[in-house]
């Protein structure tokens, strides 16, 4: 009996023995498989620290193409401005020796002592259509009406500007009632009196379309609306005068104007 007793349980122990080793072999299985799951891991780590870094130097050239390109901006601005205020200055001494309309953050520029006199006046006899003697027989209103000019040409543009207005009064419909009304518009126009000075050259433009004075009206126009911040309507006005009078003193100006108005624009 002691002899058949000890094959069973050996035999029992050998069967029992058996799971333990097959878990074990599980339990190495699942430790190799972790540790490749961690090296997997690190690896896909390494990849996005690499990423991380290679973005991080696109970042710094992309921020110093940035900074280089602020500062061509603000050279280009400041050019802009000396070239607007360069030719604002130009144009206003053209236009009746007025001061340069300031640019928003530029440096104030100096002025001098004594501003120089704005250049007199020319004028010419006014043209006439039919009678050749017509010019005669207005012996009365050709006083009254240099009377006004000398005035506006010795620099009294309050005196200019109520005797052109008196003349026009007198003669509403007169020989010299274009030249009148444009020399009244300029009166105002070289005190800054805007609104006035626009509204007699607009008078003159619908009234006499054809006049030799309209080109130069016209121009005024848009000056004025300039010079009351109209910016809108001014520059559709200049763009008018070189679109009608082409190749004319009225229109080289109202192009250069526009020029300015737009490098104005873009230096702001």
């Amino acid at each position: 009996m002691r002899f058949l007793i000890v094959p069973i349980a050996f035999a029992a122990a050998l069967m029992a023995a058996a799971p333990a080793s097959a878990q074990q072999r599980l339990s190495l299985a699942d430790r190799v498989a972790i540790l490749e799951q961690r090296s997997a891991d690190n690896r896909v780590g390494m990849d996005l620290l690499n990423q991380v870094s290679e973005l991080r130097e696109e970042v710094r050239a992309l921020r110093a193409q940035v900074e280089e390109l602020q500062q061509q901006n603000e050279q280009l601005r400041a050019s802009n401005r000396t070239q607007y205020l360069d030719l604002d200055g130009r144009l206003n001494r053209l236009e009746g020796n007025l001061p340069a309309a300031p640019v928003e953050g530029a440096a104030p520029v100096p002025q001098a002592s004594a501003a120089p006199a704005a250049p007199a006046p020319a004028d010419s006899a006014p043209r006439v259509h039919g009678d050749p003697g017509l010019l005669a027989n207005t012996a009365g209103e050709r006083a009254a009406y240099e009377k006004a000019f000398d005035a506006l040409k010795s620099g009294d543009y309050v005196a200019s500007a109520d005797l052109f207005l008196a003349f026009l009064q007198a003669y509403p419909e007169g020989v010299y009632a274009p030249n009148a009304r444009y020399w009244l518009g300029e009166s105002y126009y070289v005190t800054q009196n805007y609104e006035l000075a626009r509204d007699q050259f607009q008078a003159l433009v619908e009234r006499y379309p054809t006049h030799d004075k309209t080109p130069g009206a016209l121009l005024k126009v848009g000056l004025s609306l300039y010079g009351l911040r109209d910016l809108e309507r001014a520059e559709a006005t200049l763009a008018e005068v070189v679109e009608r009078f082409p190749g004319t003193d009225a229109a080289r100006t109202a192009e250069d104007r526009l020029h300015a108005i737009r490098l104005a624009r873009v230096a702001r």
